[in-house]
C-alpha cells in the first residue's frame, strides 16, 4: 500500500520542534513501535530536537516502556499530560525543571483534542475549579520554567469557567488493529478506541500528519462500520512487531478485552482478607446503597470490583473505567483501562463527555493524602509527580463520592480476625495531615455543591459535612483515641458513631447480593431516573 511505511522512514518525517500527540492509556493503545523509532532516531542523530510532548492518559508502565522512552536531554522541550503515576522518567523532567511541564485533567486533555480538531478556541469547563489547574492556585504548571498560561479563569453569564487553550498538533501518534490499501483503520482487537480520531483529525485540521501502527494491512477495504479512523486523516502507516503492539503491558492477547468473548468472573479467586479487602468491602456496601453507574478508580478501588464479583452482584451494577468502557468488570495493575463482559466501548471523550455531565452516580477513587478542610491529593507529593488523571473530572462531577485509602502508609501492618482489625505496626506516612501539598478535589466546592462524601479506611469511616469532617464509623478493635483521633493533627466531629458492619471482617462473602433490599434499591434508582 501506498501509505505504508517502516518505523524509521515514519519517524523522520518528524522536524525540530513539532509538537507530537501520542494515543495510549497505560499500555492499552500505545504506540511503542513508532515511540521506539523517535527514541533510535534521536540516539543517534540528535534530532528531532526541542519536542512537545502531548498525551491525555499516561501511555507508560511505570517504568521505561511506552512514553518513558522519550526522557533524553533535548529531545523533549515541553510536556502537556493529563496523568504522569506511569511515566516517572518525563515526571524527573518536570520536577527537576528540564522541561516546560503541565498537568492538566485527563478528561480535559480528550476533550480538548476535539477543540482542536474543530479549530475552536479551547475547552469552556467548571472542571478543575479551587484545585491545581486553577490559574488562581498553579494554573496546571509544575514548575518554574512552565511559562505560558494554558487555563484562564472566565465569566460566562455571571458564572466562572475555566477555558483550557487549544494549540496546534503537528504529528499524531494513533494505533489500531487493521489498516487497509486507502488507510482506513480499524481497531478490532484493541480494547480501548480511546481519542484516535480526535487526535487524527486534529493533526490534520493543524496541517500537520497522521502515523498510524497497526497489526497488519490488508488489500480488502475494511467493511465502512469497521472504520475507527478513515484513511483521508491518515497520512502514514506502520506495521509493528509482536512485542510492540502488545493489547497491554501486563496482556499479549485477550479477546474478551477485546469484546469477542465472555468470561466467567463468578469462579475468580477472591481477595485474601487483609486492610484492602476491609475497604473494598465496606466501599462496596456504597454500590448497593447507589445503585447506578459507578466509575473506580486506579489502585486501592480496584479491589471493588473483585468484591462485587465475589458477592454475586457485578452484573447488577454498571461499573466504567474513564478510557470508554461501560459495564463488566474493570482490570487492574497493568491491564488498567481494559475490562471484561463490557456492555459497550465508548472513546475516551465521549466517556468524559459523560461523567463532566453528571451521569456517574457514584465514584470510589483512591486517596494520598486528607487534610483538615476534606481536600484530597493524589497527583503531587514532594518529588514525586503522579498527575490527575480522570480524577479531576470525575470527583468533581460524581453525585455520590467514595475516597478509599489506608490511615497510613508506608509499612502499615494489620490483623484481621476474629471479627476485628488489630493494628500490628502503624505506618511511617500520615494519609491524613494538616494541608494537603496540591489540591486535587476541593472539599469546599464539594460542600457547597452538597455533594455526599466519604473517606473510607480499614479502621473507620469519615464523612463531609457542612462544619467539616466528621467520624461516621469505626471498626471493630479499633480504639477511637489511640488509634485514630491521636493521630490526626486536627479536629473532626465525633457524635454518635457507628460501628462499621461485622460482615466486613469476617472470613466469608458477606451476602450482599441475598438483601431484597439490594435489588429494590437498584429498581428505585432506575425509576427516579426515569421519572427525571
Amino acid at each position: 500500500m501506498s501509505k505504508e511505511l517502516s518505523p524509521q522512514q515514519a519517524i523522520d518525517k518528524i522536524r525540530p520542534r513539532d509538537t507530537v500527540c501520542t494515543t495510549g492509556f497505560v499500555g492499552t493503545g500505545t504506540p511503542e513501535e513508532l515511540i521506539r523509532a523517535l527514541e533510535r532516531r534521536f540516539l543517534k542523530t540528535g534530532a528531532p530536537f526541542d519536542l512537545s510532548l502531548v498525551f491525555a492518559a499516561a501511555p507508560g508502565d511505570g517504568v521505561d516502556q511506552g512514553v518513558n522512552r522519550l526522557a533524553h536531554p533535548g529531545l523533549l522541550k515541553r510536556i502537556v499530560g493529563g496523568h504522569w503515576a506511569l511515566v516517572p522518567k518525563l515526571g524527573e523532567l518536570a520536577v527537576n525543571n528540564k522541561v516546560e511541564a503541565y498537568n492538566l485533567p485527563l478528561g480535559v486533555m480528550s476533550e480538548l483534542f476535539r477543540e482542536i480538531a474543530g479549530q475552536r478556541c479551547g475547552v469552556l469547563t467548571k472542571i478543575g475549579l479551587g484545585t491545581f489547574v486553577d490559574p488562581r492556585q498553579q494554573g496546571g504548571k509544575l514548575n518554574r520554567s512552565t511559562w505560558e498560561d494554558l487555563v484562564e479563569v472566565v465569566e460566562v453569564h455571571g458564572e466562572e469557567w475555566l477555558l483550557y487553550k487549544t494549540f496546534p498538533i503537528d504529528v499524531a501518534f494513533i494505533r489500531g488493529t487493521t489498516a487497509d490499501a486507502n488507510g482506513n483503520i480499524s481497531m478490532e482487537n484493541e480494547a480501548l478506541t480511546l481519542d484516535n480520531l480526535a487526535i487524527a483529525t486534529a493533526a490534520r485540521n493543524s496541517g500537520g500528519i497522521v502515523i498510524a501502527q497497526v497489526e497488519q494491512t490488508v488489500n480488502t477495504p475494511l467493511s465502512p462500520r469497521d472504520v475507527e479512523v478513515p484513511g483521508i486523516l491518515v497520512d502514514h502507516v506502520v506495521v509493528a512487531q509482536a512485542d510492540n503492539h502488545r493489547q497491554t503491558w501486563a496482556t499479549d492477547f485477550n479477546p474478551a478485552f477485546a469484546g469477542q468473548s465472555r468470561v466467567a468472573v463468578e469462579s475468580a479467586k477472591p481477595m485474601e482478607l487483609d486492610e484492602r479487602k476491609v475497604i473494598a468491602r465496606r466501599a462496596a456496601m456504597e454500590l448497593v446503597e447507589t445503585g447506578g453507574v459507578v466509575n473506580l478508580g486506579i489502585g486501592m478501588p480496584e479491589g471493588v470490583s473483585k468484591v462485587a464479583a465475589e458477592e454475586g452482584f457485578i452484573d447488577e451494577v454498571n461499573l466504567t473505567a474513564e478510557p470508554g468502557v461501560i459495564g463488566g468488570m474493570p482490570q487492574g495493575g497493568l491491564d488498567f483501562g481494559a475490562a471484561i463482559n463490557h456492555h459497550a466501548l465508548l472513546n475516551q471523550n465521549q466517556q468524559f463527555d459523560f461523567y463532566d455531565g453528571g451521569g456517574l452516580d457514584l465514584a470510589i477513587l483512591g486517596m494520598a493524602q486528607v487534610d483538615q478542610h476534606g481536600h484530597v491529593n493524589v497527583s503531587k507529593f514532594g518529588k514525586r509527580l503522579a498527575g490527575a488523571g480522570g480524577f479531576i473530572n470525575i470527583s468533581q462531577t460524581a453525585k455520590r463520592l467514595v475516597f478509599v485509602g489506608t490511615f497510613t502508609a508506608g509499612g502499615l501492618k494489620t490483623d484481621i480476625s476474629d471479627g476485628k482489625v488489630n493494628i500490628l505496626k502503624e505506618g511511617a506516612v500520615a494519609k491524613f495531615i494538616q494541608d494537603v501539598e496540591q489540591i486535587t478535589f476541593n472539599a469546599r466546592v464539594a460542600a457547597g455543591n452538597s455533594q455526599p462524601v466519604l473517606y473510607i479506611t480499614e479502621r473507620c469511616v469519615f464523612e463531609l459535612t457542612a462544619s467539616g469532617i466528621r467520624l461516621k464509623e469505626v471498626a471493630p478493635g479499633i480504639d477511637i483515641t489511640t488509634q485514630i483521633l491521636d493521630l490526626l493533627p486536627f479536629s473532626v466531629i465525633v457524635d454518635d458513631v457507628a460501628v462499621m458492619d461485622e460482615r466486613i471482617f469476617a472470613d466469608a462473602p458477606m451476602g450482599l447480593r441475598e438483601k431484597d433490599e439490594f435489588t429494590s434499591h437498584l429498581e428505585t434508582v432506575l425509576s427516579d431516573r426515569l421519572v427525571a
